[in-house]
Order: structure tokens, then sequence, then C-alpha cells
């Protein structure tokens, strides 16, 4: 099952409240990876509206489900770049489609929902921010609470003119509709926690992405429509290519050594060139100013190379590159363009950032600065509280108590007339690609790999998988450590029924690894920084939401919990129904019904249920396992449990 399932508002919410109590954690971020403020004042401001930090996702895997969404806030991203949409909202994307074992590589490049389940998770991840700003678990300041959305769409003037997609920014533009009916929708004590009143206009910002077939005679008559029709200030996000093929195969490989790493001429002749591009903005920037919208830019988007590696499918001619090289490579371009049009607009950054240069992003005036390919390394979205860290240790360096103060400070006392940002820009980009952590000799190794392979149950526990999957879907439940002698039962002619040999289950482990299967896009990452073979979303226990989603995917092993006393399961192949009564269960696969003790594993009684005499098999280990499952599952608050949660006190 590769399609995302988006969760019910309701259960996000009990999850939210119930999982901060239990476990000190929400959405398995826990409370030490939250952002907890800044003595200083990190606020920005894009199009004229404040942000309280300048931090947020790129277009990508963390910002296209309320959750991810949610997570990012909780990190401390304040301006959020949305999944690009487009009219095609029915892309067919090959798994795995990430690979972020050390610089970044993505086949995965446009939302992978609906156009409408694309609004409504904007509009759920809008109103589960303002409830957290509300709530305010962390205790910020109230001007460490303000959050602004950035949509971004592409990537055709056909598409973007058509209705579906109109329709789609107009619902951004104004979801009263769907958020009253939100809020009015839920249950009375969810109502009474979540008493907010969430701005009805989600965005007055768009980002277009020039890329994947935007054609370069087209890009202008797209943001023109955005201005017009929509009326939205307007960022153009621009492709590395901009740089020009023998400059960025120069920069790529003779400065930074990727020398594996191979360019496509036919990419650069399609996309955007530099003089056009100059020309293009100055006759939008007349457009922007008649409307008295903004224009900005953005650098970059990915990187288009060709697929020499054997992680993507063989279908896949191209990749899209990310990570330290992208990051040379975008400093680079946006220098170029500031340098080229004296800094009349404002730029956006996004391109290999993480905690070691956010804050150079930062002085050199990019707002926002957006990243995606760090969080898709271990620590997942508690990476990001690092970045805003080490934003505030390098502004008490240099006694900056706000980002103006820092962006001056860097630059220093100077004759160069030109605005501190651009000095701060042209000084990074001139030592940027001589560091060695941008260089292939540094980034050519991969996580360390074990000669075990995953099983259902147990494993070496380190729980990378939880926190590097973007949408939450790995999870962690505490078991029972049990050993049981699992009887196989034989059903012969005559409805007999024997013992024919015992097995061994054991869970060596209290702790053990599950997968929320409408949750779970197969990306691959999990896999990726998995120390041990197999990949956690293949082999560990998959739990459906519900049985609509369980029946989608009959070729997939796995789970449903019905109620708190009932499981449904796949196990190779077979299904079986577990029914829980105290100490005792019940588990019916068809053709046996078999009562047990659910602490010893003894079988009680056992009947078959079947008409026919053709021989079967039941092993026990099954059942005692679902019986130890459920219990863990429900155990905890998960994306499993949260449907079952009692009505939430707080």
């Amino acid at each position: 099952m590769a399609d995302l399932l988006p969760l019910p508002i309701e259960e996000l919410l009990r999850r939210i409240y119930a999982e901060w109590e239990r476990q000190g954690a929400i959405f398995d971020l826990p409370e030490r990876a939250m952002w907890h403020g800044a003595a200083q004042d990190l606020s920005v401001h894009f199009h004229g509206a404040r942000a309280a930090t300048p931090l947020g996702p790129a277009a990508g895997p963390q910002s296209q489900l309320a959750q991810n969404l949610a997570l990012c806030w909780l990190g401390g991203s304040r301006i959020f770049e949305l999944k690009t949409v487009q009219v095609n909202d029915r892309l067919v994307i090959p798994r795995p489609c990430i690979d972020a074992h050390n610089i970044g590589f993505n086949v995965e490049w446009s939302q992978e929902l609906r156009l409408q389940e694309s609004l409504a998770e904007y509009v759920k991840g809008w109103f589960l921010i303002h409830v957290l700003e509300h709530w305010n678990p962390c205790e910020l300041r109230r001007e460490e609470l303000g959050s602004l959305f950035d949509i971004s769409v592409g990537y055709s003037l056909e598409g973007v003119r058509s209705d579906p997609v109109a329709r789609w920014i107009d619902g951004m533009r104004d979801a009263s509709g769907p958020l009253r009916l939100l809020r009015d929708g839920l249950p009375s004590d969810l109502r009474a926690l979540s008493d907010v009143a969430p701005p009805s206009v989600l965005s007055e910002n768009v980002t277009l992405s020039t890329f994947h077939g935007c054609r370069a005679d087209e890009i202008e008559r797209i943001a023109e429509r955005l201005f017009e029709r929509h009326d939205l200030n307007v960022v153009i996000k621009m492709n590395p290519t901009l740089l020009g093929f023998d400059r960025l195969r120069h920069l790529l490989h003779d400065v930074l050594g990727y020398h594996d790493l191979r360019l496509r001429p036919e990419d650069f002749a399609q996309d955007l060139g530099w003089d056009h591009a100059l020309q293009m903005m100055e006759r939008l920037d007349g457009v922007a100013r008649r409307r008295g919208r903004h224009l900005g830019v953005k650098f970059s988007n990915t990187l288009i190379v060709e697929n020499h590696k054997d992680f993507f499918p063989e279908s896949e001619r191209t990749m899209y590159l990310s990570g330290q090289p992208l990051h040379v490579i975008t400093t680079t371009l946006a220098h170029r363009f500031a340098e080229a049009t004296q800094g009349r607009w404002p730029v956006s950054f996004s391109g290999g950032v993480d905690a070691w240069n956010f804050h150079e992003c930062v002085a050199a005036g990019f707002v926002p600065v957006t990243t995606s390919t760090d969080l898709l390394r271990p620590g997942g979205y508690g990476r990001l509280v690092k970045y805003l860290d080490r934003l505030a240790v390098e502004m008490r360096k240099v006694g900056a108590d706000t980002i103006d103060a820092l962006v001056k400070a860097r630059a220093g006392d100077s004759a160069d007339e030109r605005p501190a940002w651009r000095r701060n820009l042209e000084g990074y980009t001139s030592r940027v690609a001589s560091e060695p952590r941008y260089h292939a000799s540094r980034n050519s190794g991969v996580p360390r790999r074990l000669e075990s392979k995953l099983a259902l149950f147990d494993c070496v526990n380190c729980d990378k998988c939880v926190p590097v999957c973007p949408n939450d879907a790995n999870f962690s439940v505490e078991a029972k450590a049990v050993t049981f002698d699992a009887a196989v039962l034989r059903a012969g002619q005559g409805r007999s029924v024997e013992v024919v040999r015992v097995e061994s289950l054991s869970l060596g482990g209290a702790h053990q690894l599950a997968n929320f299967a409408d949750a779970c896009n197969e990306c691959g990452n999990c896999d990726v920084f998995c120390p041990e073979l197999g990949g956690p979303y293949k082999v560990k226990p998959r739990f459906f939401h519900g049985r609509a989603t369980y029946d989608a995917s009959p070729a997939l092993d796995g789970f449903v919990v019905e109620s708190p006393k009932r499981m449904r399961g796949r196990i190779e192949g077979t299904e079986y129904v577990l029914d829980l009564d105290g100490e005792t269960a019940c588990v019916s696969d068809g053709h046996f019904v078999v009562r047990f003790d659910r602490t010893s594993g003894v079988v009680l009684d056992v009947t078959r249920s079947d008409d026919s005499d053709v021989e079967r098999e039941l092993p026990m280990w099954r059942p005692l396992a679902m019986s130890v499952l459920l219990d863990a599952v429900l155990g905890r608050v998960n994306p499993v449990s949260a449907r079952f949660l009692a009505p939430t006190e707080r």
C-alpha cells in the first residue's frame, strides 16, 4: 500500500492531548526536541506579514499531511512552503522514491493526495497549528507564535488555469467554510479544548515551481495569472540550471568533486535561461506593483541528473539532487542573481540547509530559509530545534537581539554601500565552496549495515526508523517479553484435529516497532537508515487504520484493530480474526475456531468450522502473537490507538 490516507481531525487531536499527557511527546516528537523559544526576537517579514522565525519546511515530504505541519511547527518552523500541487493529482510515483544515504536524491516531485485531499489537509494543518498556539505546551512567548503558509503550485499554464486548480487556490484564499465545519464537527470535549478560530485566509503567498516541464515561455503568464486572478504575492522558484551547463558542471565536478553525477545538456536547453529570467522579473515587477502585491524569487529547486544508481527503479532515467552539493550551487546562484539585479527582489532559500549553515542563510537576508533533505536523516523533525538554537548562539556572539541586527553585525563596517545582506551573501558564497563538508570526499559514506536481517518481532531496537519517517508512519510499542511453545494444529478427514508439532514464539524484547500503513507511502527512507536488512516498512507489523484500507490491500500482510477486543490480521496470506475475553481469547481463520489461554498459550478447545476434508494447519504462534500485539498497540498512544482513546480530559 503506497497511497497516503489522511487521518480525521478528531483522532489527531485526541492523540496530541493524550500523547503529551502520557508520554511527553506529540506525534512521536519528544518534548526535548521541541522549540522552547529564544531570548532574542527571531521574527521576520515575508511579503509584509510577520512570522515568528524564518524557518520552515520546503515543499516536500514534510509539508503534505496535517501531522507533518504540526511537527514542523513544534520544531520552530513558522513559514511553511506547502507541498506543490498541480492539476495532475493522480501521479504514479515509483517506490522507493527517496534516497538520502549521504546527499539526497528523489523521484517524487508533487502532491500524492488528490487536490481536494490536499486542501483538506492544509486546512487541518492550519487548524492544528492554531490549536497548538492556543494551548502552547512549550510555553512560548506570544511573539514566538505567528505562522504563515506559502502555497506552491506548478507546472503549466493550462494546469494553473484549470477549474480544479483555480478552485483549490480559491479554497486556500478563503477557507472559512471548511474551518467552520472542522470545528463544529468536533465532539464536545474536543471543542472545549480546541476553542480556536484560525484566520480564514490560509495564505496570500504562492511560490511557482518552474520545474518538471514548466516551459520557459509559460512561466511569466502563470505568474500573471496568479497575480491577477488570485490576488497573491508571487515568488518565482528558479532552477539550478539557470547557472548554465558549463558553470554548473565545473562547480559540481571540478570544485566539489562529484564526478559520478551526470548532467544532461537537454535539461538546460529546456529550462528558463538567464537573460530571459532577468527580463521576465522586470516585467512581472510592473504587474505586481499594479496589483499592489509583492514579487520575490526563490533559490532553488532540486537539480535534475541522470539516474546512475540502483536504488530507484530502472524505469527512472533521471533523479533530483538535493543536500550538500545543492547548497553550494544554490548559494552561488542566489549571489549571482542578487548582484545582477542589485538586490531588488526579496530572496527565499532552499538547498542543503541544516543546523550548521542555517544562520549563514539568515544572515544573507533570505526569508524564509526552508529545509527538507536534512529532516530525512536520523532525528527527523527533532533536528529543527538545533537550527534555531544555533541561530540564537550566533546572535549572542555579535550582541544581536533581532535578525536585522544580526545581518548588520555580520556585515560589519565597510565603505561598500551595498546592503548588509548582499555583503554577507557575497562573503558566504566566496568561502562555502571551499568548505570540506560539502565536497564529495566527505559525502561518500553510507549508513552502517549489520549482516542480520529484520524480523517481524525483535531487532536491534535503535528506533532510527521512527523519526526518519516524514509521515510519522513508524512507531514503537511496549509488548510483554514472552516465550510460548505454540502448537501447530492440523485438521484432517472426519473433522478431527491434532497437534502435529510445536513451534516456539519468542518476543525477546518488550520494545517493538510497527508501521502504520495509511501514513506510509513506501518512500524507503526508513530502510536507508535501518542498520539491519529488509526495510522496517516492509517487515515490521503493519497496521491499517480500518477495514477499508485493510481490505483494499489483500496482497499485504497486516492487522486492523476493529475494537479494543477484536483484531483482524493477515499473516503469510492467511486471515485471522482474534477476539479477547479476559485471560482467554478466540481465534478463527475460516477453518478452525480455537479458544486459548493468553498467558500460557495452552489450547483450551478447538473445532473445525468448515465442511472440507482438505487438510489444514493453524500455527498457534500467530494468534498468540496477535494477542500480544493487540495489548501492546493499545497500551500506548499511537496512530492505531488514537481512534479508541476515551474523551479527553485536560
